[in-house]
């Protein structure tokens, strides 16, 4: 008879493999529905207008009547613009592909907790570049990469790296499409009656479409393999759904539906918005900013003056403490003194004797 650690064994030996990427913080925290996409940012974005107009009425009542804020889908078409203005400067800089991929997914993800009313993607683009360059072994120093872009201190980019790891709850692991891709392309080279030699250029022409599918918010609903074999099936329909078949895709989340999904969402999102359509929205993202992020302003600088108040109390607290502890006769504490009440070391004890 068999025990039940054994039946238990069997058991887990007939259970399906779950893949290694449901084990990641990627696929537990930054994955959303559609719906749940579209209600995220539309929540965050009444909020931050909620926030915004009670500091400007602050200063003069009402005066934030006849202000346009931005709504959600004008700040996702902003963030947009930035991403591709991140790939261009990923290039010019030559980082790998990792790079560019992980520092996109970042500035995505900021968006999905913050406001570009509070911080303008034009900033927040150049730390996240600069962190995934950190978090995927391609560190470059400071003063090196702001040499390279005009203008730039490194104060502008270290101030806010914190505020962007934070954002990204510390997950800098991404999981990419374009790794899924080259898995794909080496195991379709395998598949029954496939040339001895497939030409790279199919592979170089998928990768094209991952890269365009960076533009759209596939990665925060699609797995990177479902966008991988989108991104091969534009390249070559026919081999693709060779694979998709010898996968058995129509009985998992692989399937053709989802890959027809993604296919129309590159086609149509994965292209570099209208320029002028972001001049507008960028124009009156000056008229609605927090004015706290704005400096000079008044509000700018009443918060300023109360972190100064705030941090004077602490230092002022801080050295009380430590003048009662220099009064007491022990500056560091009674922690050094043991349990009975005695000193650590008896100096009577005489050990020449």
């Amino acid at each position: 008879m068999a025990t039940p650690q054994a039946q238990d064994s069997e058991g887990s030996e007939n259970l399906p493999k779950r893949p290694l990427y449901e084990s990641s913080t990627q696929y537990r925290n930054w994955r959303f529905s559609f719906d749940r996409l579209a209600r995220t940012r539309a929540s965050m974005n009444r909020a931050a207008v909620a926030a915004i107009r009670t500091k400007i009425d602050a200063g003069e009542p009402g005066s934030s009547s006849d202000i346009a804020f931005l709504d959600a889908d004008e700040e996702v078409l902003l963030v947009k613009f930035y991403i591709a203005k991140m790939r261009q400067l990923s290039h010019f800089l030559q980082f790998p592909e990792e790079v560019e991929a992980t520092g996109i997914s970042y500035l995505k993800r900021f968006y999905l907790k913050n406001t570009v009313m509070d911080w303008h993607p034009k900033n927040v683009m150049l730390t996240a570049l600069y962190l995934s360059a950190k978090t995927c072994n391609s560190w470059i120093g400071i003063e090196h990469y702001v040499a390279k872009i005009p203008q730039l201190q490194p104060s502008d980019v270290l101030d806010l790296e914190f505020l962007v790891a934070q954002s990204l709850s510390f997950e800098f692991a991404v999981w990419h499409p374009h790794r899924a891709l080259w898995g794909i392309w080496l195991d379709v080279q395998s598949l029954p009656d496939t040339p001895v030699q497939l030409d790279i250029s199919i592979y170089n022409d998928a990768l094209k479409y991952v890269q365009a599918s960076r533009l759209t918010d596939a990665e925060l609903v699609y797995t990177p393999s479902q966008i991988a074999i989108a991104a091969f099936s534009l390249a070559s329909p026919g081999i693709a759904s060779r694979w998709l078949e010898s996968k058995n895709a129509s009985n998992d989340s692989m399937n053709l539906n989802v890959v027809e999904e993604i296919k129309t969402m590159i086609h149509f999102q994965g292209r570099p918005v209208d320029i002028e359509a972001v001049r507008e929205i960028d124009r009156r993202l000056k008229l609605c900013k927090n004015p706290e992020k704005v400096p000079g302003s008044k509000a700018y600088i009443a918060k300023k003056a109360a972190e100064e108040r705030k941090a004077e109390e602490k230092r002022y607290k801080k050295a009380a403490t430590v003048q009662t502890a220099a009064e007491d006769g022990d500056p560091f504490g009674n922690e050094l003194n043991n349990t009975h009440g005695g000193p650590l070391v008896d100096y009577d004890d005489d050990d020449d004797d």
